[in-house]
């Protein structure tokens, strides 16, 4: 990867318990949460300095909206700012695919990013499958990226997009900026054969999919996340696996 890109992207890993030493051995630059802080549910202060310390750094945390509701705003805010974590995405929300839900879904995520700009502070959500289903001739995701604000992350998760049996490189390209964060995971669609859950080992085309969140998507974070553990491996081995893929990929950027 040229010196310029790897300037601008940078590479995550979403977190379960890993230690965080071992993270920053494999060559990982940021970490994201997702409500597991290890030792440091407490002292946000305490995990930014020992991130930092390892050259880590919070690269996002799935948060849902209760967390940030009226009665936990100042609170959640506070932690996630000390701790230097600016990415706060909604992960998962069942009326993200509800005819009406979706309609409250992007209201909500509109009226946070109003509140987290001043914060220097972004929300945004995290696609599953059903996000992609039918909804007003075209899908849920797309109306939700068409109706919320351009500050508003649309945080994709390729293996899900593969999974419905969408591209997420067009996804990339149809909302420009907007893919801050990117989940590389590999989700293979029922059927496949000859293939496994591990990056460079599946049917994605990640290289394409890499220069068009850099030329198009404006991604600052790709952020690995590894929920399948294929051929007996422990998770922390098929992390190590996919992170080699990965690092393949990106050297013929």
């Amino acid at each position: 990867m040229s010196k310029s890109l790897s300037r601008q992207l940078q590479i995550s890993l979403e977190y379960h318990g890993f230690d965080y030493k071992h993270l920053a051995k494999l060559g990982f630059q940021g970490v994201e949460f997702a409500g597991d802080f290890g030792p440091f549910s407490d002292d946000a202060k305490g995990l930014k300095s020992y991130l930092t310390s390892l050259g880590l750094q919070g690269s996002g945390a799935h948060i849902g909206f209760e967390q940030l509701s009226d009665e936990n705003w100042q609170e959640t805010a506070a932690f996630y700012k000390a701790a230097g974590i600016d990415f706060l995405i909604v992960p998962w929300d069942e009326r993200a695919w509800h005819p009406e839900g979706i309609k409250a879904v992007v209201s909500e995520l509109n009226a946070l990013a109003l509140k987290l700009a001043p914060l220097g502070m972004r929300t945004g959500f995290h696609n599953h499958d059903k996000e992609f289903n039918d909804y007003n001739n075209s899908t849920y995701w797309d109306y939700l990226a068409l109706n919320t604000s351009s500050e508003v992350i649309l945080q994709q998760d390729v293996g899900w997009t593969t999974y419905a049996g969408k591209d997420p490189v067009e996804y990339v390209k149809r909302y420009p900026g907007r893919t801050i964060t990117t989940h590389y995971k590999v989700r293979l669609p029922e059927g496949t054969e000859g293939k496994l859950p591990i990056i460079g080992q599946d049917t994605i085309d990640w290289l394409n999919l890499t220069k068009a969140n850099i030329a198009v998507g404006g991604t600052l974070w790709i952020v690995v996340e590894q929920e399948e553990y294929p051929n007996g491996l422990t998770p922390l081995q098929a992390v190590e696996k996919s992170k080699l893929g990965l690092e393949k990929i990106l050297q013929n950027l």
